[in-house]
């Protein structure tokens, strides 16, 4: 098994990635918060190639928790969102938490958001694990880990930028940027860097005539650090506004590219699941991901006032 540690350098996990991506473009464009007449709440669990462990059956495959919360503030004329993120890839972890704020404006049919975020990185190895007897180490003698006494983490600061217009109900486009000014930890033996990230979103729909019932929603997601760029492209139909269901593909190598897609509506949750037809020759039975969200309506109706008058007592 490959191991993402040496003696130089250890570059960052890039910034997750969903096969729900369309339902949660909070987590990769801050420009996207405030923009439903709603508190939004979303959270994913993303299990990548369940069933996969090492010699000694630790589970070691890779995982993703995420939960993100975003609202509208007329006061701040935009909206402000939080996300707080969870990657594992064997024995190395990583937590990141995001404060965001994106500045709303109406123009032409639709509004457009110009947002930002501030936030921390925390990566983490769990080097107790690598030192057990037995365990996954090529070299017991490796001087990096015979150094390392105990656990071994970092932290750095995260920035990032982004705008976002949509047409509700019809399309959306986005662009962002997430860990905007590279760092580095200290040097020492943990020492790894951020990398610039670059998201392009988009996605349409598109209400059939002959047949209002259903929606097609075709989107997609490109991603790059300028040393490689990966796509996701997705295929979906929504029946009566209430049920969706589609199929996703990858250019990501270390995913299962193709995915199908299945979610529903009722009232102001959402809740979806996806399964990637395992096609590696990692052997696993599959990628597993659900999504579930939850808006709070802030467009409350007003109630009828009563008007009396003494002159009909």
């Amino acid at each position: 098994m490959a191991l993402m540690w040496s003696t130089q350098d250890l570059s960052a996990q890039q910034e997750a990635m969903y096969s729900h991506y369309m339902f949660t473009q909070i987590s990769q464009n801050p420009a996207y918060a405030g923009n439903l007449k709603a508190i939004d709440v979303t959270a994913i669990v993303h299990q990548q190639w369940v069933g996969f462990n090492d010699s000694q059956g630790n589970h070691v495959a890779p995982e993703t928790n995420s939960i993100a919360v975003h609202a509208p503030v007329d006061l701040l004329h935009g909206g402000v969102g939080l996300v707080i993120n969870q990657d594992k890839l064997g024995y190395w972890k990583e937590f990141s938490m995001k404060l965001m704020y994106a500045y709303r404006k109406n123009i032409g049919i639709g509004n457009l958001g110009i947002g930002a975020y501030v936030g921390v990185i925390n990566g983490f190895m769990d080097v107790a694990s690598l030192k057990a007897e037995g365990g996954n180490i090529i070299d017991v003698n490796d001087p990096v880990l015979v150094n390392i006494l105990g656990d071994k983490g970092d932290m750095l600061f995260d920035m990032g930028i982004g705008v976002h217009y949509q047409v509700p109900g019809r399309y959306y486009a986005g662009l962002s940027a997430t860990r905007l000014f590279p760092s580095s930890s200290p040097q020492d033996e943990l020492a790894y860097e951020l990398r610039r990230h670059f998201f392009l979103s988009g996605g349409y729909e598109y209400t059939l005539p002959f047949n209002p019932s259903y929606t097609l929603m075709p989107s997609a997601l490109i991603k790059t650090d300028l040393g490689s760029m990966q796509a996701t492209v997705s295929a979906m139909v929504k029946y009566n506004k209430k049920i969706w269901g589609g199929v996703s593909y990858s250019t990501i190598k270390v995913f299962d590219p193709l995915s199908v897609l299945l979610g529903m509506q009722i009232k102001d949750i959402r809740v979806g699941y996806s399964y990637g037809i395992p096609t590696s020759v990692v052997g696993s039975s599959g990628t597993h991901e659900i999504f579930i969200g939850y808006r709070f309506n802030l467009d409350f109706e007003r109630p009828m006032g009563s008007y009396r008058n003494t002159r009909y007592f």
